[in-house]
């Protein structure tokens, strides 16, 4: 149910990544690029069962954070998919990529302030292909922790500072499982 048709919606701002609305008395923010405001979240396990995190700083945090790899879906490209943006940023952010990707699940990251949507791909077969780090001025520190000691590393590295996506919870646990609850093939 719609409370808010399209059309009555007020522009507050317009930046280059970003527009901020009003739909009645709602507020709230829109991605300007990519693909309805979509991203993916990639969940990669390299062959000897290390998870590849992602760490960065994060301007709007003022703090660096560690992630799973992600970005834009048709940030660059106008027909990019799901897949293909995960097998991009796997690449880009971490020098790994993937024989085959699935994706698992869409959903909004914060329903309450912004459009975005999140997908969860899960990478698999893992091979090396260079050296990752980012594209740009990214600025990515690439860790491999072993998928049994991952919890208790990211609770080390939040104790330091860093702040910690909580997607990534839900990511370790899809490692193992389908949403569904159903082990993962």
């Amino acid at each position: 149910m719609n409370e808010h048709p399209a059309d009555d919606v007020e522009l507050l701002y317009e930046g280059e990544w970003l527009r901020m609305v009003r739909r009645g008395k709602w507020e709230s923010c829109e991605r300007t690029h990519g693909r309805d405001g979509m991203a993916v979240i990639v969940i990669a396990v390299t062959p000897d069962d290390h998870v590849l995190f992602v760490e960065q700083f994060r301007v709007p945090l003022g703090a660096p954070t560690i992630e799973m790899p992600a970005g834009l879906i048709g940030d660059d490209l106008d027909d990019d998919s799901v897949e293909s943006a995960a097998r991009r940023e796997l690449i880009e952010e971490t020098g790994w990529d993937a024989d085959r990707i699935d994706v698992l699940l869409t959903g909004p990251t914060t329903a309450g302030m912004s459009n975005e949507r999140v997908a969860f791909a899960r990478a698999r077969d893992l091979h090396k292909v260079g050296e990752g780090g980012g594209v740009g001025s990214e600025n990515i520190t690439v860790h491999t922790v072993p998928r049994r000691d991952a919890p208790a590393w990211l609770m080390r590295k939040h104790a330091e500072g860093f702040e910690i996506d909580l997607k990534l919870w839900a990511g370790l646990w899809m490692i193992e499982f389908n949403p569904d609850g159903s082990p993962a093939s």
